[in-house]
């Protein structure tokens, strides 16, 4: 079934536009939710308090307000609050293009893929196919739902996708987490590659993965439909009490071990070349005396 689309927006770069439909990129699948009941299995209702009176204030009765000090507020009516909104453009203009792999995944938000509206075929494969031979992708700014977002747009393989970006102010640095530092030796750090090549793929495949969680809750819940009583394992879930400190080279050998699927040695990469050493030793002298026997001996005569 074809996808259908969300919204028409035109990009804008320069004097160049672009007709585009906006298409949902992704179907998040929602999780398992419980109503809250009373117990004799009555819906509930929620009800806003008054901090003031503990009076029920009806929706119709509330106002909004923003709290600039604490416990001070200023109130704003309906007219205000849309007079701040952003007005929808309908475009997306393009304010730069950069390297592709220079935005870091971290600012990326929600995705769309983007496809060309009435005659805009050509402009949309000229943008997608110069973006791609070039290696850059588009940055640019989209009004709508009342907000200004910053956007990226990229090429894929079949064409192009608006992907929503954070504002810097929205991403915290890395710089903020505590890691100490830790000297790793050439042994450890040998392992560790062993290790991550014994489980490396080629591309991600993500229909390798699936929410084994949810469907368990799913295939629970239906059996409590049906009339079943669901079992609840001996000792619940087990909890962690926190990491356990391990040597780093016990924990990579039994990994390899494991991944193995064997009883065999992990070999360290340096052990494995000294023996290797030691074991063509015997043989490079052995093929050193085979030669000499060979080779004539050359008399060097001193000039008289």
């Amino acid at each position: 079934m074809a996808a259908r689309s969300l919204q028409s927006v035109t990009i804008s770069f320069g004097l160049v536009t672009i007709p585009v439909k906006m298409y949902a990129a992704t179907n998040p699948r929602a999780g398992v939710s419980f109503t809250m009941l009373d117990a004799q299995g009555g819906r509930v209702k929620q009800q806003y308090i008054s901090a003031e009176s503990g009076e029920v204030v009806p929706r119709a009765e509330m106002i909004k307000g923003y709290e600039f000090e604490k416990d001070r507020f200023v109130t704003f009516t309906k007219e205000e609050l849309k007079a701040l909104e952003e007005a929808a453009s309908g475009a997306v203009e393009i304010t730069e293009f950069v390297p592709a792999e220079s935005i870091d995944p971290v600012f990326y938000e929600k995705a769309y893929y983007l496809g060309p509206d009435k005659g805009g075929a050509k402009p949309y494969r000229l943008l997608a196919d110069a973006m791609r031979a070039s290696g850059r992708s588009a940055i640019g700014r989209w009004a709508a739902r009342g907000k200004q977002y910053l956007v990226n747009i990229r090429v894929v393989e079949q064409g192009l996708i608006l992907q929503e970006l954070l504002y810097a102010d929205e991403v915290r640095s890395i710089d903020e987490v505590e890691i100490p530092a830790a000297k790793i030796d050439s042994k450890e750090l040998a392992l560790a590659n062993q290790l991550i090549d014994s489980i490396t793929s080629k591309t991600f495949d993500p229909t390798q993965y699936k929410d084994d969680v949810k469907d368990r809750i799913e295939g629970q819940i239906h059996k409590k439909v049906e009339g079943e009583e669901i079992t609840v394992p001996a000792g619940g879930a087990a909890a962690t009490s926190g990491a356990k400190v391990i040597d780093i080279m016990d924990a990579l050998r039994a990994s390899l071990k494991r991944k193995q699927g064997g009883d065999g040695a992990v070999e360290d990469s340096d052990d494995a070349r000294g023996r290797k050493s030691v074991a063509e030793k015997p043989a490079a002298k052995k093929a050193a005396k085979k030669s000499a026997k060979k080779s004539p001996s050359r008399i060097v005569r001193k000039a008289a």
